[in-house]
């Protein structure tokens, strides 16, 4: 099996063989052979521009909507070396890369760095022969479901709010139940989430757990908007 029929059986079109198979060419092989051929490192510029693109437009049809900051740190985690990588490994895609031998004999067919390159290289050849519509067909099957994981159904404001302070892991994140009220069968929390100690959003409701959750939308909330 080799690249064209992984893309016949994702029902992607392809014209310029040439192109698609550059986008899996590694400088190490180009300069072991002299043939010719190119190598994926330009390819690989113009895929990383439509995948910073697709998973912006992606992002922003999520409902209810992200905050923007929230949606900055999404995308660098869906386009993050780690991660594309890690797509290439689920679909066995780094099987048709062409390695220099020292390269190979390294490890490059399963570095990071290597496979999440070809990627973008890939994504940048179907764009270029095929335009964005196909590019993005490819990218919908390819990271569905990595996408949806990002649905609200699936992570809590709670996680939003730790992935939003990630960045400067000095920071703190604490719930603190300020107080609670009515009778033990129907009680209503009230909760206060602090930042290294300072506080930046309260929430209310029947259970200690929702009641964070609100406190932690409040604050994602506020944070998008400094």
């Amino acid at each position: 099996m080799d690249i064209f029929d992984f893309l016949d059986e994702h029902e992607i079109p392809y014209k310029n063989k040439a192109l698609i198979e550059q986008a899996f060419t590694h400088s190490s092989f180009v300069n072991e052979h002299k043939e010719g051929c190119g190598d994926n490192e330009r390819l690989e510029f113009v895929g990383d521009a439509v995948l910073q693109i697709f998973s912006a437009e992606r992002l922003y049809a999520i409902d209810p909507p992200l905050p923007e900051g929230l949606m900055s740190t999404r995308r660098s985690n869906l386009v993050s070396e780690k991660a594309l990588a890690q797509i290439v490994r689920e679909n066995h895609l780094n099987d048709y890369l062409k390695l220099g031998i020292g390269e190979e004999k390294t490890g490059g067919r399963n570095r990071d760095s290597v496979i999440s390159d070809m990627f973008e290289a890939f994504i940048g050849a179907i764009y270029l022969d095929q335009g964005q519509k196909t590019a993005y067909k490819l990218l919908d099957e390819l990271m569905d479901e990595h996408i949806a994981q990002i649905d609200e159904h699936t992570f809590d404001y709670k996680t939003k709010l730790q992935e939003y302070v990630q960045a400067d892991s000095r920071k703190s994140i604490v719930y603190e139940t300020l107080s609670v009220e009515g009778p033990n069968n129907n009680p209503m929390f009230l909760v206060a989430v602090k930042i290294d100690g300072l506080t930046y959003g309260y929430g209310r409701a029947s259970s200690k757990k929702q009641a964070q959750k609100n406190a932690a939308k409040d604050a994602l909330q506020k944070l998008a908007q400094i």
